[in-house]
């Protein structure tokens, strides 16, 4: 089974811990609903974009937690 993980970054790309702990997750559609829900917490702890993998193949990022960039 995959697992989903996100990996938090500042904007230059250097990872940073998150500020709230994210459980392993078993589906894309999981990790992206915790990310929704903690996106804010993450921001103000220190990270301002994440990377969504599946087990250790990149899916997608830097996705910004910043609103306003696009």
């Amino acid at each position: 089974m995959a697992a989903w993980t996100w990996r938090f970054e500042t904007a230059d790309g250097t990872e940073v811990p998150p500020a709230v702990e994210p459980e392993e997750f078993t589906t894309q559609g999981d990790a992206e609903s915790w990310l929704g829900e903690y996106w804010k917490d993450l921001k103000a702890g220190g990270a301002d974009q994440v990377r969504l993998f599946e087990d250790a193949k990149e899916i997608y990022g830097p996705m910004s937690l910043h609103a306003d960039a696009a």
